[in-house]
């Protein structure tokens, strides 16, 4: 079985992107051949400083290796360092109609406040490049967050389109969406997902412990008095139970069975401890990769490994579509 994720360098990482993406990566590579990368080229679809986008790709890549990822168990690399991503978008591009691409949900997003001169051809094609990650290591597994599943369904679109064409060239991948903490909200508006932009209500991956803590206790919270889950009526105490349950590995039943009767003030004081414990230990290895230097070479071996997977399915691609290659 193949698994592949991956995150884009844009912002600081969070506790969202914790939960969602980086706790849950060190368990798929005991599952399977995993290919988890550092999605720099998606990055360029917004305007970045080129300092940023270099720091926060080495971040990302220490970040994986802090939460368990072993490069001797699962390709670690810098989507631009395998041009057969380039070169798959660019043939893929043509399987895919400017509808279909007009209706993601995330580029209405990001475009809606937007000018139309501002809006850039590659934050439109999103998507056509996230299927060619996905497509190019004959991905199985895609373990993405929920706002990324209309993307996995229309790369399913995109398989099924060109097989019917071309017979079966492409291999049919599925998202994967973790049970517990799919979706960690803002601390300081509980009705938006923890973002990366949001100083106040977000915790960041390389903040303090007592930075983190002020954040949780200060956390908006809900009239009344009862620590129960509802999305709808108690927004702010549903997320600090999502973000407890999930570090704890219980579900959201057990999660509110052990916060009966407390009060608000303890109930906060716990989830914070519960964060600071995860948190404290993760930074540390953090820095320690930093320090040690390796971050580079562990990418660049990688890109090595994953070209080699890549390269075979883009040749598999451009015969498949008629196109000639050096052995012709």
């Amino acid at each position: 079985m193949r698994i592949l994720s991956g995150i884009k360098p844009t912002g600081q990482l969070t506790l969202g992107n914790y939960i969602g993406a980086l706790r849950n990566f060190k368990t798929f590579q005991d599952k399977g051949e995993c290919f988890i990368f550092i999605a720099d080229l998606h990055a360029l679809t917004l305007p970045i400083d080129p300092k940023v986008l270099r720091s926060n790709s080495l971040d990302i890549a220490a970040f994986y290796l802090a939460s368990g990822l072993d490069p001797k168990k699962c390709t670690l690399f810098l989507q631009s360092e395998v041009s057969a991503h380039a070169e798959a978008n660019a043939i893929l591009q043509n399987y895919l109609y400017m509808g279909e691409l007009s209706r993601m949900t995330q580029f209405k997003e990001k475009s809606h406040t937007m000018k139309d001169s501002a809006i850039g051809l590659g934050l439109f094609a999103y998507p056509v490049l996230m299927s060619a990650d996905i497509l190019l290591y004959d991905a199985n597994i895609v373990p993405v967050g929920e706002d990324q599943t209309q993307h996995i369904e229309l790369t399913r679109d995109l398989v099924n389109r060109f097989n019917k064409r071309y017979g079966k060239v492409l291999i049919m991948p599925k998202a994967e969406v973790g049970k517990v903490g799919k979706r960690i909200m803002s601390l300081s508006d509980p009705t938006k997902k923890m973002s990366k932009s949001d100083v106040k209500g977000d915790i960041y991956l390389k903040d303090d412990m007592a930075t983190v803590r002020k954040k949780i206790m200060s956390a908006v919270t809900d009239s009344g008095s009862e620590i129960k889950y509802d999305v709808e009526h108690k927004p702010g105490i549903s997320n600090l139970l999502v973000i407890y349950a999930a570090l704890k590995d219980i579900d959201l039943q057990a999660a509110e069975a052990h916060f009966k009767g407390y009060r608000y003030g303890d109930f906060k004081k716990a989830v914070a401890d519960a964060v600071v414990a995860e948190l404290e230990p993760f930074q540390k290895r953090y820095q320690e990769i930093i320090r040690s230097g390796k971050v580079l070479d562990i990418l660049h071996a990688g890109a090595k490994k994953a070209s080699v997977v890549a390269n075979a399915t883009l040749k598999r691609i451009k015969h498949a579509v008629g196109l000639l290659d050096e052995n012709q």
